[in-house]
């Protein structure tokens, strides 16, 4: 990896030692009841910086506002610039804000110079829009954003994007992209990458529920990882990463058993459930989240009723109320 200007190496190293500490919280964005216009519900900004404060205090490594889970995809740019200011402010320096980016790479670098704007320490580049692309239009694209912003770039690998090792070798070598995300889970493949680039380059698990694999992750020295399960039931994604770091197998056994593996399995019930099931968690634990933008769509009754069963078996099993 090349030099890292200072502001960038800072991020890095807080980063590295927030993923140590806990796991990376990718928060979900408040919408309003109503209809509010043709994007569908409204942003609900209150509620959002009180949802935000509630999931800081638990004690995150990180906070990803405006990702997968925070319906980056259905943000317009005035909404996303109030998402990720409210998310510094609430922040206020005490643990790094990681703003999502996507699109293709001319809108990426728009939202990325918003995100710079309101205050982010990085940005997550969140798979481009449609089509596969080979390994070397993929590090271009990375080059195209990174030559746009001074912000640090993390890169984010699944569904039609996947590095090879010489990519990732490339993907080091330009200046400010500082680590990936991996949403593949072939470790065997995720090896090689992480051999092939520097030690200080940063790797972590974005699998959808990414406790189901943390240990197959931490096998090969990946670590870190996203946690769908920290916005809704912090609780129970805390329990489960102080149990594997500290290598109680029984205590991730019982979590796996009782709520995550579940968890999956209702997951796969629904299109779209990595984030609408997530969401309706948060409502049944009275987070003022509000429901999910179109193209997603709400769970039906009879998988909030499973889900609320599961959630209570999953608090239950790390003391926690509902």
């Amino acid at each position: 990896m090349v030099a890292l200007t200072a502001d960038a190496a800072t991020t890095t190293a807080r980063l590295r030692d927030g993923m140590e500490k806990g796991v990376l919280s990718f928060p979900l964005t408040s919408f309003t009841g109503e209809r509010g216009g043709p994007g569908g519900p409204a942003l609900d900004l209150p509620a959002f910086r009180d949802y935000l404060a509630a999931q800081i205090e638990t004690g995150p490594g990180a906070l990803f506002p405006a990702c997968g889970t925070g319906e980056f995809f259905s943000l317009d740019e005035d909404e996303y610039r109030q998402v990720i200011t409210a998310s510094v402010q609430e922040a206020d320096g005490r643990l790094p804000v990681v703003a999502g980016i996507g699109y293709g790479w001319a809108q990426a670098a728009r939202f990325a110079r918003i995100a710079e704007e309101a205050g982010a320490d990085a940005a997550l580049v969140l798979p481009h829009y449609l089509v596969r692309a080979p390994g070397a239009g993929l590090v271009a694209q990375l080059r195209q954003i990174a030559t746009r912003t001074r912000l640090p770039l993390i890169a984010y690998q699944r569904d039609q994007v996947t590095f090879g090792v010489e990519g990732v070798r490339e993907l080091a070598g330009i200046p400010g992209v500082i680590g990936l995300k991996d949403g593949h889970s072939d470790l065997d493949r995720l090896q090689r990458l992480k051999l092939a680039a520097p030690e200080d380059f940063l790797f972590f698990n974005g699998a959808a529920t990414a406790e189901v694999q943390a240990r197959q992750y931490a096998s090969i020295g990946v670590t870190a990882y996203s946690s769908a399960v920290h916005a809704f039931a912090p609780e129970i994604a805390n329990a489960f990463f102080a149990a594997r770091r500290d290598g109680d197998d029984t205590a991730v056994e019982r979590l796996l058993r009782g709520f995550f593996v579940p968890l999956v399995e209702l997951r796969d019930r629904g299109t779209g459930y990595a984030v609408s099931l997530v969401k309706a968690a948060a409502r049944l634990r009275g987070l003022p989240v509000g429901p999910v933008r179109a193209p997603l769509t709400d769970p039906g009754p009879d998988d909030l009723a499973a889900l609320e069963e599961l959630l209570a078996a999953g608090l239950d099993l790390v003391g926690a109320t509902s």
